[in-house]
């Protein structure tokens, strides 16, 4: 059976910084799958807590089974997320996240709560908080 998910980098700096629904992104751990685009989005927020590179991988790669790059599929289902997710205010990278559940058909786990308001066809999103 195939218990992986997709998670949003929302989710991932919420279990790094023990802040609430942490506890369910740990159970999700050996099962989580991101876009390389969201791991960029983590690394970037430790790079810029005065974290070095090397302490910045050593601290998130345990946490991910595995890192999807950011292909032309993507690009275009993440352009195509705009149109219904302007008025939310989502980003590029929360869209690109989005996107890949939609192409793996997998739930993607968030702590961006207005992401409960979206209504999207083929995608399963889960609060952690």
């Amino acid at each position: 059976m195939n218990n992986n998910v997709i998670l949003d980098s929302s989710a991932l700096l919420a279990l790094l910084k023990n802040e609430p629904g942490s506890d369910i992104v740990e159970s999700l751990l050996g099962n989580i799958i991101m876009s390389s685009i969201n791991v960029t989005e983590v690394a970037t927020v430790l790079l810029d807590s005065e974290m070095t590179l090397q302490e910045c991988q050593d601290t998130v790669l345990p946490f991910i089974s595995n890192i999807k790059p950011y292909d032309e599929v993507l690009a275009f289902l993440t352009a195509d997320l705009r149109k219904q997710t302007k008025a939310y205010g989502l980003s590029l990278g929360d869209r690109a996240c989005i996107a890949l559940g939609q192409k793996m058909q997998l739930p993607i786990y968030t702590a961006d709560k207005i992401w409960g308001e979206l209504q999207l066809e083929n995608v399963k999103i889960k609060l952690i908080r």
